[in-house]
C-alpha cells in the first residue's frame, strides 16, 4: 500500500505547479475593469466546489476539531469513539486520522503496520479495541516527515476518505488537524458531516482559536454539536486539592457566546496522559475511573445532540 499510495501522490507535485500557473493566467485574463473582483471570486468558487458524497457504509460522520494544537484533540477523539461503543455495544464506530502532517492515532491506539488491500484495491483499516482505524501514520515510516504541497495533501485525504473499506459503521469519528485550512475545507465540502465537536482548554489563547474553528464549521454549514472543555481542572493526587491551571470555565463562556452546549469537562489527570502514551486509552484501560466516565458522558451528549438535529 505504501508504494501504491506514494506513486499516486508524488506525481502531483508538478501538476500543482502547472495548475497554479493556469490559475494565475486565468486571473490576469479576467482582470479587466468590466468585471469586479467579487464577481470573479464568486464564479471561481462556484466552479471549484465539489459535490458532497457519503462514505460507503458510514451512517454518520463526526469530526473532532480544534483551532489550536496541543489541547488534547486526538486523545479526545479516540476516547470519544471508544465511549460511543462502551455506551452502546451494538453501535459500530471507526476512527479516521485526518491529521496528515502529525498523525497520532497509531500511537494512541497501539497500532503499527501497513493496511492490506482488498480485491477492489481498497485499504483495510487496522483494528484494535474493536475499532477500525485508518491513518497516514500507517502509510509512512514512524519518523518520516511529510513534506507535501497542498494538492498532494488533498489527494491523500481523498484516498483516506474514499479508498478505505470501512464495512458498515454507525459512526465514523474523524480526528481533524488543528487549524482551519485546506484539509478542513476539503473534508467538509466532500462528505456530509453530522456534526463537529470542538475541543479546547479553558485558556484564553486556546479559546480564541476554538472560536475560529467553530465559526469555520458554521460557514460551511456543518452543525457544531458543542465544546469539550479539556484539562478543565487538576486534582492533586495526594491532598485532592483542585487547581484550575488553565483557568476556570473559559469554554463555558465561549459556548454561551456561540450558543452551543458544553458537551463535558475532561480533567487534567496523570492517568489520561500515561495510558495514552502506552496506547491504552483510559476508556478501555480504566473503565471505572472518573476520567473514563467523563469521556463516556461526552459520548452520551454527542449522541443526544445528533438525535436532536436529526429529529
Amino acid at each position: 500500500p505504501q508504494t501504491w499510495f506514494k506513486k499516486t501522490l508524488f506525481d502531483l507535485d508538478s501538476l500543482y505547479v502547472f495548475a497554479h500557473s493556469i490559475v494565475c493566467l486565468c486571473t490576469l485574463q479576467t482582470s479587466g475593469p468590466e468585471r469586479s473582483l467579487q464577481e470573479r471570486q464568486k464564479q471561481h468558487m462556484a466552479r471549484g466546489l465539489p459535490k458532497q458524497k457519503p462514505i460507503a457504509g458510514v451512517k454518520q460522520v463526526i469530526v473532532v476539531a480544534s483551532g489550536k494544537g496541543g489541547v488534547g484533540k486526538s486523545t479526545t477523539a479516540v476516547n470519544l469513539a471508544l465511549g460511543l461503543t462502551a455506551n452502546d455495544p451494538s453501535k459500530t464506530v471507526g476512527i479516521l486520522d485526518a491529521d496528515v502532517y502529525g498523525p497520532s492515532v497509531p500511537k494512541l491506539m497501539s497500532l503499527k503496520g501497513n493496511p492490506e488491500l482488498t480485491d477492489n484495491n481498497l485499504m483495510r483499516p487496522l483494528m484494535n479495541f474493536g475499532i477500525p482505524c485508518m491513518s497516514m501514520g500507517f502509510l509512512v515510516e514512524d519518523v518520516a516527515p511529510i513534506v507535501w504541497r497542498g494538492l498532494m495533501v488533498m489527494s491523500a485525504i481523498e484516498k483516506l476518505l474514499r479508498q478505505v473499506d470501512w464495512g458498515l459503521l454507525d459512526y465514523l469519528v474523524i480526528d481533524m488537524p488543528p487549524g482551519t485550512g485546506d484539509v478542513q475545507l476539503s473534508i467538509t465540502q466532500n462528505i456530509p458531516i453530522a456534526g463537529a465537536v470542538i475541543v479546547s482548554t479553558p485558556q484564553d489563547i486556546a479559546l480564541l482559536d476554538a472560536r475560529r474553528g467553530a465559526e469555520m464549521f458554521r460557514k460551511v454549514n456543518v452543525p457544531v454539536l458543542g465544546i469539550v472543555q479539556n484539562m478543565s481542572v487538576f486534582q492533586c493526587p495526594k491532598c485532592n486539592h483542585q487547581t484550575h491551571i488553565f483557568g476556570a470555565d473559559g469554554a463555558r463562556a465561549l459556548a454561551d457566546t456561540l450558543g452551543v452546549q458544553v458537551l463535558g469537562d475532561i480533567p487534567l489527570h496523570l492517568s489520561i496522559r500515561e495510558m495514552s502514551d502506552r496506547g491504552q486509552p483510559v476508556v478501555v484501560s480504566s473503565p471505572d475511573s472518573p476520567e473514563a466516565e467523563a469521556y463516556r458522558k461526552v459520548a452520551t451528549a454527542v449522541v443526544q445532540r445528533l438525535e436532536e438535529l436529526s429529529g
